[in-house]
């Protein structure tokens, strides 16, 4: 990577500049982020243990539970140290190395979600033909191209953002090193970058969702076509979750990135990330767990299990 700036560190400005602010949100993203971590654990773990959770959606749920922990950790410990002990600076290459795996493990949710909705339309659609469509290989070819195509986007997202220029201000009005924000520093000309970052974002995005959309189309079309009340409410819960979890991701990614640099608003955009770098790794595991039978069902057999051995009799 060619390196044309003469800065070697940066400043986050963070949230708020308050003092009698920065206690209370270190401990509301405390607990964010120790439920996030706790919930997406939990999930990935219960799935690893119980064999009646080996199916392709849970295979394609551990990833995102990984995926979540992977890229909120990206971003939140930092914020934590920021409003506990005001350690705002924050280097280059470190800037780059969060940028990176935030850009690579979002994007990575971006392609799973998309593998799941595909995942949902054999269930739906074939079920008959489901064990032969979702093979493990065709499972493991599906995560796999995700991690890969994530790590690449991410790869050029830094490669592009970071061969500019950066000679002027130091201080990122943000929480972290989002390609936005760390792009309006640049006192070079962005307006190349500004729009391949668009058309990544764009296409990596519009990709994903024209898979889910035409997913979706199939699969309500089966639906309504089901003369069985049950098959109906079934086919309706197994994917209500997942959609849930694509309303929530798409709208604040479409809203932050599929748009130039110069457009936003450093306040409205702060909202924003904390929303899906924070809160969306959080809710994922409650939105699958609460709306789902076997998790809470797997669940409660861990819990039963756990108990014997320590005594416990209700």
């Amino acid at each position: 990577m060619e390196n044309n700036t003469e800065v070697t560190e940066f400043i986050l400005l963070g949230l708020s500049n308050a003092p009698e602010l920065q206690v209370p949100l270190f401990l509301v993203f405390t607990l964010i982020y120790f439920i996030s971590v706790v919930g997406n654990l939990g999930i990935f773990i219960l799935i690893l243990i119980d064999s009646r959770l080996h199916t392709p959606m849970y295979f394609f749920l551990s990833n995102l539970s990984v995926v979540d922990l992977c890229y909120s950790t990206a971003v939140t410990p930092k914020v934590m140290s920021g409003l506990l002990i005001g350690d705002k600076v924050i280097s280059y290459n470190a800037c780059a190395a969060q940028m990176f795996f935030f850009v690579a493990f979002a994007t990575v949710e971006n392609f799973l979600l998309a593998s799941m909705a595909y995942d949902r339309y054999a269930a739906v659609c074939k079920p008959l033909h489901y064990t032969t469509t979702m093979t493990t290989g065709v499972c493991a070819r599906l995560a796999i191209g995700s991690y890969i195509s994530g790590f690449l986007i991410a790869s050029v997202d830094i490669r592009n953002t970071f061969s500019l220029s950066f000679c002027m201000s130091n201080m990122i009005h943000h929480f972290f090193c989002d390609i936005p924000a760390v792009m309006a520093l640049s006192c070079s000309d962005r307006h190349i970058s500004e729009m391949t970052l668009v058309f990544m974002a764009s296409f990596t995005i519009s990709f994903a969702l024209l898979v889910i959309f035409i997913s979706y189309l199939f699969i309500f079309v089966t639906i309504l076509k089901m003369h069985s009340a049950d098959g109906y409410q079934k086919a309706l819960s197994t994917c209500a979750s997942h959609l849930t979890a694509v309303s929530i991701f798409y709208g604040t990614v479409i809203f932050m990135y599929v748009q130039p640099s110069s457009n936003h608003s450093m306040d409205s955009d702060k909202v924003a990330s904390v929303f899906y770098a924070m809160i969306i790794p959080m809710l994922n595991p409650l939105v699958y767990s609460l709306r789902n039978k076997e998790v809470k069902t797997a669940f409660k057999k861990v819990i039963e299990k756990a108990k014997l051995p320590l005594g416990f009799t209700f």
